[in-house]
């Protein structure tokens, strides 16, 4: 076993030269492991219970459940329209050094920037939501005792340091146990969902009606039009989902990398959309009435779900617990994807200091200032919520605008260019290839304009959705560098450089 696994890697570390880089990143990660991290940045039990006032509020039951599967099913598409091309060009730097390979020379530098930044600031932004809602169902869990408590801006950004301090340093010094730790995140997740699902069906005295789960559809409280508050409401699975293809990004710590980490990237959007299908509808069961948990002074109604069935604080808290538990693997899983990802842009020039975000420290065999700079980022990025927490809360969305248009990105170039660089993918996906990169570049283009509405009307300074705004803010940036630096000095992955030198393009 040991054999064919040191084979595995010398394997991997040959085809990643021929890509253009030579392997620092220790393999040792496997295929389950990358599966449960994929698992864990969706945190698709915390993620549905932190957005659940969206489907609330645009539609509840019908929207909770068919959007759901709606966003899983697309998102399995987009999920293995990704796997098809990883297969091929197995890197950590992911989408952004597929579109440039992908793309025709011309175009390639400027389209490999482009959905570099977008896949770099969505990675950054990913963790900085997760981490930031985690602290938020952290300190929500207070007013399971005292329902008027509301958490201030400091309590809630200290809160946000804490966690995101936590879950570096796991990455910094735990890191021969992620391996691990990313397995033992499938089976809390399992056996919480399980718990929570038994504990809610046998201890309500209060059940709703199958109809009410299946068929209920009241969006009264959006100030939509009943048609489009449903597709409004696709943003509770739009927001939970959006995190797998982040895992791209550990292609290089997988032992045969071509195989394994596509398989893992379709696999856990499987896993998670039943995993959400399971959780979701024993909530509605047992829902309580619907304005008051849209009325919940702290934004969080799941704790008050959870103390309402149980009957005591005590108990809604035990639930809240295995929550907690399911937001510790998802932060350390974020910050991981988030650092190997810059690491990865960094080694292509594309990043200020990139001399300095590109090191891989030998004692720990992580990209320690990679994850050093991703920590300080989303401190830094937290601080915006004592100024506006409308403007903050922006950042679940351009976390899924960036995210959802870097996978979608080279998914559209290999289409256009009649998917000839997947044609001998290890990982095809044959006669149904293009009506499924049909389907992901269809439903991206449509969830992106999603991602930038209110979830209700009408909307005022503290209920506007900024993420258009803060998207536009990032590309102000990222396009005034390019022009400053970028054109002149990035010219891609290695491979894509040495291909213009033969072509006679100066670089």
């Amino acid at each position: 076993m040991e054999k064919s696994e040191h084979k595995g890697e010398n394997n991997a570390d040959q085809a990643l030269a021929q890509l253009g880089y030579t392997s620092e990143l220790p393999r040792n990660l496997s295929m389950l492991s990358v599966l449960g991290m994929s698992f864990a940045i969706m945190s698709v039990p915390l993620g549905i219970s932190t957005t659940l006032y969206i489907s609330l509020t645009d539609g509840q039951s019908v929207t909770a459940v068919y959007g759901w599967i709606l966003v899983s099913l697309v998102s399995l598409c987009t999920a293995a329209s990704m796997a098809e091309i990883c297969a091929v060009y197995p890197t950590a730097g992911g989408v952004y050094y597929w579109s440039a390979i992908l793309s025709t020379p011309k175009w390639a530098p400027l389209v490999s920037w482009i959905d570099g930044w977008l896949i770099l600031v969505g990675n950054w932004t990913a963790a900085l939501s997760i981490n930031f809602s985690g602290a938020q169902v952290i300190l929500s869990a207070i007013s399971l005792w005292d329902e008027e408590y509301v958490p201030n801006r400091w309590q809630t950004v200290l809160a946000f340091w804490a966690v995101t301090l936590l879950c570096s340093l796991m990455n910094l010094f735990g890191t021969r146990v992620l391996d691990a730790l990313n397995q033992v995140c499938i089976y809390w997740t399992v056996a919480s969902v399980i718990i929570i699902l038994v504990t809610l069906l046998t201890m309500s005295d209060h059940r709703r009606s199958a109809e009410f789960v299946f068929t209920h559809f009241d969006a009264s409280a959006a100030g939509w039009p009943s048609g489009w508050a449903f597709f409004v409401g696709l943003l509770q699975g739009a927001y939970t989902m959006i995190g797998y293809g982040m895992v791209a990004s550990m292609c290089e710590e997988v032992p045969n990398p071509e195989r394994e980490v596509p398989k893992a990237l379709v696999l856990s959007v499987l896993a998670a959309g039943i995993t959400g299908l399971v959780y979701l509808i024993p909530i509605l069961f047992v829902l309580p009435d619907v304005s008051l948990l849209l009325s919940v002074a702290n934004g969080q109604p799941i704790g008050l779900i959870f103390k309402t069935v149980t009957g005591s604080a005590g108990g809604g808290f035990g639930l809240l617990f295995l929550l907690l538990g399911i937001l510790f693997f998802a932060g350390v899983g974020a910050i991981t994807a988030a650092s190997r990802c810059t690491y990865a842009f960094a080694r292509d020039r594309a990043i200020p200091g990139h001399r300095i975000w590109s090191q891989v420290n030998k004692k720990l065999d992580v990209p320690l200032w990679a994850i050093l700079l991703t920590a300080v980022v989303n401190a830094l990025l937290s601080c915006i919520y004592f100024g506006s927490s409308a403007a903050f809360n922006s950042f679940t969305g351009v976390c899924t605008v960036c995210l959802s248009a870097s996978y979608g990105l080279p998914v559209l170039v290999s289409v256009i260019r009649g998917r000839q660089a997947v044609a001998n993918s290890p990982f095809s996906l044959g006669k149904f290839g293009i009506v499924i990169n049909w389907i992901t570049v269809g439903w991206i283009g449509f969830s992106t304009l999603i991602f930038c509405m209110p979830v209700a009307l009408p909307v005022n300074a503290s209920t506007m959705n900024y993420a258009s705004v803060v998207f536009a803010g990032f590309a102000g940036v990222s396009l005034f560098w390019y022009a400053i630096y970028g054109r002149k000095h990035f010219h891609g992955p290695p491979l894509l450089e040495a291909e213009l030198q033969s072509l006679g393009v100066q670089t």
